[in-house]
């Protein structure tokens, strides 16, 4: 299956997926409506029943036309005009809203008419039958007829509906659930898809690699055994100096397979003591000497840190500093020119490798650390590799407690700071 069937199959797949997604809020949010509808007009009756039942209860035959009304929509008034008892009304109150299922806490208040003012408030909690006073200003006063209202306010009322819809909640959040699991498989998929072409691009460049010094040693060794040879010293000579450097080259080659098998590993095990870094760059600066000289490159020292000592294995940061090196002459298109530098920085220090190469954009930016990844290099094909140094930069400088952070424009050249902790007495 081509890559694009399988994004017209994410994308439908996709589409399809957060379809049932927005249907599933839109019925929950249908259903809430229709939920906090149906709980306003239980409130709305209920209240209206306990002003009935205070007019009743002072023989007051008079009505009051549409004596509750909602002022927000957890905050209901109503408006009576006989003589209002506190536990009488929140008496009252309870057994109405018990007997349409309204098991909710509230506040109920009784204010002044004439000042607007709370007069007597209390909470009630109808599942643990218990009151915690919120206002008072008399125990058993009684207030007369025309002169006050009272007011009920939910301050629960949200949870009391998300509690009616549990339902439609648990089955919402099953579905987020899988909107969730689907997007990791999409994103699973994708990435095991990348890491395929990744590893196809590995080997067949690594099948390049391995050859050519293979088919350069089948050849040289083809014209040496020849017997005329043998009367042509210098011939004999020159070949004899291309199978060594093509079988030193193809040595390289393994070691680098083998690196990267060794890069599967979790941890590896490092042979740490007390290194001078500043001694393992000048070592392998100078260890690129004939490289310099065949690229007509460049390496620039400013090392400035007072104690570059760190607890490490010099082998693997010997490597980690000839990988940047090596990278920064290979990805070049002009003189190459490498800039090293040490600086300290609180418990630690910076080590900075510049370039003056073709850099990385963004994207590649956010690629280059992992395994089998290369630079693209457009038409250009002598650029030699596997894609494994910079991921194993990476785990490196992270084994010996370090980072790494990668600056890099296109055209401008790259620079990678890595952080390093000082060498304590104590390691």
């Amino acid at each position: 299956m081509n890559s694009k069937h399988i994004r017209l199959i994410i994308f439908f797949a996709s589409f399809t997926v957060v379809g049932i997604f927005s249907f599933q809020l839109f019925w929950v949010q249908k259903a809430f409506n229709v939920q906090e509808k149906q709980f306003n007009e239980r409130v709305h009756v209920a209240l209206t029943n306990v002003v009935s039942e205070v007019q009743s209860l002072n023989n007051d035959s008079s009505g009051i036309y549409e004596p509750v009304k909602q002022i927000t929509s957890n905050y209901f008034l109503a408006a009576t005009n006989d003589t209002l008892h506190p536990y009488l009304l929140e008496n009252l109150i309870k057994s109405e809203f018990q007997a349409r299922n309204l098991d909710i806490d509230f506040e109920y208040v009784v204010y002044d008419c004439f000042t607007d003012s709370i007069v007597f408030g209390d909470y009630v909690d109808l599942k643990a039958e218990a009151k915690s006073l919120v206002y008072r200003t008399s125990n058993n006063e009684k207030w007369d007829k025309r002169s006050h209202y009272f007011g009920v306010y939910f301050p629960t009322k949200e949870l009391y509906m998300v509690e009616e819809m549990s339902i439609w909640v648990v089955s919402t959040i099953f579905l987020l659930l899988v909107v969730i699991f689907f997007g990791y498989t999409i994103w699973t998929i994708m990435k095991q898809k990348r890491l395929s072409e990744v590893r196809t691009d590995f080997i067949n460049n690594m099948t390049h690699e391995l050859k050519t010094p293979i088919s350069t040693i089948s050849l040289s060794t083809e014209i040496l055994s020849n017997p005329n040879i043998a009367k042509d010293p210098k011939r004999l000579a020159n070949y004899a100096k291309i199978i060594k450097e093509e079988s030193e080259r193809l040595k390289n080659q393994v070691d680098k397979v083998l690196q990267m098998a060794t890069l599967d590993k979790k941890k590896i095990d490092l042979d740490r003591k007390k290194v001078d870094l500043h001694k393992v760059i000048k070592k392998t600066i100078k260890g690129f000497s004939l490289i310099l000289d065949a690229n007509d490159a460049t390496i620039e020292e400013d090392l400035k840190a007072s104690k570059p000592f760190i607890y490490g294995d010099e082998v693997h940061l010997t490597n980690i500093l000839y990988n940047l090196i090596d990278n920064a002459i290979k990805y070049c298109e002009k003189k190459p020119h490498v800039l090293i530098t040490t600086t300290d920085k609180g418990g630690g220090f910076y080590l900075r490798v510049r370039d003056n190469g073709i850099g990385m954009s963004r994207e590649e930016q956010r690629h280059v650390f992992e395994k089998f990844y290369r630079v693209p290099t457009g038409d250009q094909h002598d650029v030699k590799g596997f894609g494994i140094g910079l991921n194993y930069v990476r785990k490196m400088i992270r084994q010996h407690g370090g980072k790494i952070q990668l600056k890099s424009e296109p055209k401008s050249g790259s620079t990678f700071r890595i952080y390093f902790p000082k060498y304590t007495q104590s390691e």
